[in-house]
């Protein structure tokens, strides 16, 4: 089989195979050869059966008896184990298939944030990249049962689309990812939000990157995610670590409302600190009506002409 250029074999034979053949031909049962190599009777059977590894020690050691070379066991061992890992690694896709059918696949390949894929395997394998996951049940720790609260502070279990959702939330990560901000001071950042009442408010060509470049300077980061089928999402506020991440979506193509959107969720930002992710216009994420009002009175006082 060739994958990405790469030639990953059908079946690998386990290194014990190999040292059965040569012990054979050197005539040496594994009683002797357990002697000669200082190692437990039980320890040299286990390899024999391909229910031990090759430790470098060993290597070194079967080197002298069997006059192979130690990097030839080595690589033996390796070989077999990335085998062994690819197989494993096939249970885990077949298991996140049903899973993988649950995003709205073909409006993230038409996005650009999948790659085109032929198969349901292929599906998962590429969900489970994009998402940065070994396996659907750590999408479900991360994303239902908060296992990392320190990284993400609510669970979309109750949300009606929770896997559109976690897609757009992700991707927002992935796009803040390539930003590069400045530390993070509250005083730069309100002095910010007075310049882009000003520039947002007049909406000159690529104000958005004007927009994100002095946010970055005041150490916010801010992207823009379009949204995805189900996921109706105006705009999220989090803290990456020590930055605060700004993601909206331009959900109504309006500048009035986009505008909104962003000095609510800047109001989140600075009324509200660390602890908190805040979804807009998601029910049942554990919105918070306090605070949102608060960000919807700080929105309004920064909106006026």
């Amino acid at each position: 089989m060739v994958r990405d250029n790469k030639y990953i074999p059908q079946s690998v034979p386990y290194p014990g195979e190999t040292l059965a053949e040569k012990l054979e031909e050197m005539e040496m049962g594994p009683k002797e050869f357990a002697i000669r190599t200082v190692k437990p009777e039980k320890t040299i059977t286990a390899i024999l059966k391909g229910t031990s590894s090759i430790t470098p020690d060993m290597a070194v050691q079967f080197e002298n008896v069997t006059k192979i070379p130690a990097h030839f066991w080595m690589n033996h061992q390796r070989g077999y184990d990335e085998y062994i890992a690819r197989e494993k690694w096939k249970t885990v896709i077949e298991e996140a298939k049903e899973w993988a059918k649950l995003f709205p696949i073909a409006d993230m390949i038409k996005k650009g944030w999948l790659p085109r894929v032929v198969s349901i395997q292929e599906t998962a394998s590429a969900m489970l990249a994009f998402f940065g996951f070994a396996s659907h049940r750590a999408w479900e720790d991360y994303y239902f049962n908060q296992q990392l609260k320190v990284a993400f502070r609510i669970s979309l279990k109750n949300t009606k689309e929770p896997y559109a959702i976690s897609a757009w939330l992700r991707k927002g990560e992935l796009q803040s990812a390539r930003l590069k901000a400045k530390d993070y001071v509250e005083k730069d950042f309100k002095e910010a939000l007075s310049e882009l009442k000003i520039i947002m408010a007049k909406h000159p060509d690529k104000f958005f990157n004007q927009l994100q470049d002095i946010c970055l300077e005041a150490g916010v980061k801010v992207v823009h995610t379009p949204c995805l089928p189900k996921a109706p999402i105006s705009g999220c506020t989090r803290w990456l670590k020590d930055t605060p991440l700004i993601q909206l979506s331009g959900r109504y193509n309006r500048n009035d409302s986009f505008r909104f959107t962003f000095f609510h969720e800047a109001g989140h930002i600075l009324l509200h600190g660390k602890k908190d992710i805040f979804l807009e216009t998601i029910e049942n994420s554990g919105m918070d009506e306090v605070k949102e009002k608060q960000a919807d009175d700080f929105a309004l006082i920064h909106t006026r002409q």
